[in-house]
């Protein structure tokens, strides 16, 4: 147990750089750390660390040990986390990232989850890129679009209608388009795809694309939405999220006929042989609650 523990230490703090970060990581004090790298250092006969006033340097003995103590720290963790897993009780820490909804169902979700389990703690993270699950530790994700990745399994989730609108006031200025090629004399707001790159075209109904361009690029809705509203141009949005405006007349449809596109947001996770209780658990509440079901808003 003693070596485990060394072990232990000894990456940590490779990993953090100091004696003092891996102490705070890990809760404990660091003396405690000191004390397991010294009796590391006593039993091997060797130096690990390089130590200066600022960091901590593994010395050429010390980068010899750290791959093969990595590998014997993460072995034992997963050993640990698979006994865990026996009991079917969902633990530890889970991560979500999720594309931004702009409604409250996702909090709601949330909360009823970390009630439900309270041996879960929930860290979710916002953002419209479409991270790696395996590099970031993403445990599931909730994503818009087909995904293509074959290691990842998907669930649809929710559906949306995409929908172009504009203001009365931009139409009355620049015209309103009778058909998609009329788009490229127009000002097209635009998001990014799978939040990266910026939209150079969207989608046709009949399974084509027309190209755009435009003044505004964002990966935020709302953005979009005020920048419609105050006569910017013409943006692609949910049809759900445009609701309101499309019912006051503050926005209207713009092609609705030929540009737009069904699309699903999804459950996103690693294909595993054996799936940790906590992401089976959040899987199973999400689609309870969401599956079939259409996107709402929430705005305040």
């Amino acid at each position: 147990m003693q070596d485990a523990e060394d072990f232990d230490a000894f990456v940590a703090i490779v990993d953090a750089g100091s004696i003092s970060e891996a102490a705070r990581e890990l809760a404990v004090p660091r003396a405690t750390l000191s004390r397991h790298l010294a009796r590391l250092e006593d039993r091997l006969g060797v130096s690990l660390l390089h130590r200066s006033t600022r960091s901590l340097v593994p010395t050429p003995a010390g980068e010899a040990l750290y791959p093969r103590a990595r590998s014997l720290v993460d072995g034992a963790r997963a050993a640990v986390d698979a006994v865990q897993r026996l009991d079917d009780v969902p633990r530890g820490l889970l991560r979500v990232s999720s594309a931004p909804l702009h409604s409250p169902g996702l909090g709601s979700l949330v909360a009823e989850f970390v009630k439900s389990y309270p041996k879960v703690t929930v860290e979710l993270q916002t953002s419209t890129r479409h991270i790696d699950l395996v590099s970031e530790q993403i445990d599931v994700a909730i994503r818009g679009g087909v995904v293509r990745d074959p290691n990842l399994i998907a669930r649809k989730l929710i559906r949306t209608d995409m929908v172009a609108v504009a203001s009365q006031g931009y139409l009355d200025e620049r015209g309103r388009p009778t058909r998609p090629e009329d788009l490229a004399e127009h000002a097209c707001l635009r998001g990014f795809e799978e939040g990266a790159r910026p939209v150079t075209s969207w989608p046709l109904r009949n399974g084509g694309r027309i190209g755009v361009e435009g003044p505004l690029v964002t990966n935020d809705l709302m953005a979009l939405l005020g920048a419609s509203k105050n006569a910017l141009g013409i943006a692609l949005l949910p049809r759900e999220l445009v609701q309101p405006e499309l019912d006051t007349e503050e926005l209207s449809y713009v092609l609705e006929d030929t540009v737009g596109i069904d699309v699903s947001l999804s459950l996103v996770w690693s294909e595993q042989r054996f799936l940790d209780p906590k992401i089976r658990a959040f899987i199973d509440m999400a689609s309870a609650r969401f599956a079939d079901t259409r996107f709402g808003s929430g705005r305040p």
